[in-house]
């Protein structure tokens, strides 16, 4: 079954569970006037049709790439994420509206065995979906169906706290219909708000996985020939459209097609091993000329605490041009420190002209990896 498919008849399930548990809890909530239960029906409600929206999102972001689109329609789960977000924040606040007035004039509740029944068989029943659709989402990658999942978890734990203010009502006559709606409204905004930040980070672009860096340079510097690995980016274009580039150091001696083999060895284990197709491998060569030189740069790097790594150094001798790649950590002054380094390697080497070519710590990995 394909990814797709998945998430469309796990998104099927989810709609068809809680049009069930709808009915049933507004039935129930209306007959003994308790706006707790009711509002828990509203909040299934919302998430059938946050189901609904994931398979048309899903089947949007299916499209094959095209001549305008040619990075194909995968961000299009994340738009389906944003509305979905934003359909929970609407049912939160108008949750809290209803409920806060409660808080100072409670109505009175008259709970039946049945409703109590019913309300401790949709515990489990939400309990049980939110654990598959979550299993699901994070089995094959999939930010809709993750967040739906979590969001189950959450609507079994506010369902239980509704058959415990219910049992409370019972025995002590004391309600709490009003205040449980408060918090039922609180936690689905803070869920939503949330739901809109992680999508938001994915859209914008976030840093890679730290763990993941470093399998993926780990897996690239154990080919033979390959001396060190620079320079990760991840693209996403999609869940199921993950594109990178890297830098890695070879011997100065291979000549186009021995890298060709070398770069074209190392794609195909990437995409089969983590399913990222890298676009581009750059090349930095490995070489010992102007040790001492290296040597004076790497002790005046050193000095200071914001330069994360220096590589890629390579001497242009007609043009008396030196350049090599300095990391600087985003919190410091990028063009103060560069300028230091620049003055003191100059003074030292004042034969040659320097270029200092930024790079950015992209991958969370404070340092490359170097054989």
């Amino acid at each position: 079954m394909t990814r797709q498919a998945k998430i469309i008849k796990t998104s099927i399930i989810g709609i068809v569970v809680n049009l069930i548990l709808v009915a049933f809890k507004a039935t129930i909530g209306i007959l003994v006037n308790s706006i707790a239960i009711t509002l828990d029906a509203v909040n299934n409600l919302t998430d059938a049709l946050s189901s609904i929206i994931t398979i048309i999102g899903t089947k949007l972001a299916g499209k094959a790439p095209d001549e305008k689109h040619p990075y194909g329609y995968g961000r299009i789960e994340y738009f389906a994420s944003i509305i979905i977000a934003v359909i929970v924040l609407w049912a939160g606040v108008t949750a809290l509206m209803e409920s806060w007035p409660k808080i100072f004039n409670p109505d009175v509740t008259s709970y039946t065995t049945v409703s109590l029944i019913i309300i401790a068989v949709a515990v489990v029943v939400k309990f049980l979906l939110g654990r598959y659709v979550k299993g699901v989402g994070e089995k094959i990658n999939s930010q809709a169906l993750v967040a739906s999942g979590s969001d189950a978890y959450f609507d079994s734990i506010l369902s239980f706290s509704t058959l415990v203010a219910a049992i409370i009502s019972i025995f002590w006559h004391i309600s709490l219909e009003g205040i449980l709606g408060v918090i039922i409204s609180i936690v689905i905004i803070k869920a939503s708000l949330e739901m809109i930040k992680e999508t938001v980070d994915s859209m914008l672009g976030e840093r890679v996985d730290a763990e993941l860096a470093k399998k993926l340079k780990k897996s690239i510097c154990e080919f033979p020939g390959v001396y060190g690995v620079y320079d990760l980016f991840i693209h996403n274009y999609g869940p199921e459209n993950i594109q990178g580039s890297v830098h890695i150091k070879v011997d100065d001696s291979l000549n186009a097609v021995e890298i060709q083999k070398l770069t074209r060895i190392i794609s195909t284990k990437i995409y089969e091993d983590y399913s990222i197709i890298m676009t581009a491998i750059g090349i930095y060569a490995k070489h010992d000329e102007h040790r001492d030189i290296q040597d004076d740069l790497a002790k005046i790097t050193s000095k200071y605490p914001g330069i994360i790594e220096i590589h890629g150094f390579i001497v242009y001798e007609e043009e008396n041009l030196i350049t090599f790649d300095m990391i600087v950590d985003f919190k410091e002054n990028r063009e103060e420190i560069k300028e230091k380094v620049l003055g003191e390697i100059k003074s030292k080497h004042p034969e040659y002209n320097y270029i200092i070519i930024d790079d950015y710590d992209t991958s969370d990995l404070n340092k490359s990896i170097d054989k």
